[in-house]
């Protein structure tokens, strides 16, 4: 009989009054960050030249490796015939 009270009363406590008390402990620290200046949001990109459509622009374009590291009469890699299995 003492279980049964002791889960009831579990139960109702994270069923009905963990709800409300998160609700709070939330807001307040939803309200406390917005004081601070919010959840810092990112800047927004600044706007740049117009370009015409269809333009193309490439903000990076990687280094390109020089042909000496390659070996001489390299022309791939090894062939591994595919089998599949069912």
């Amino acid at each position: 009989m003492r279980f049964w009270l002791i889960f009831i009363l579990l139960f109702f406590a994270v069923r009905y009054v963990l709800p409300i008390v998160l609700r709070l402990v939330l807001s307040g620290f939803v309200r406390k960050q917005m004081r601070n200046g919010g959840f810092g949001v990112p800047p927004q990109a600044q706007a740049g030249p117009t370009r015409a459509p269809g333009e193309i622009h490439v903000d990076y374009v990687p280094p390109v490796a020089p042909e000496a590291d390659k070996p001489a009469g390299f022309k791939g890699g090894e062939y591994v015939d595919f089998e599949e299995v069912k």
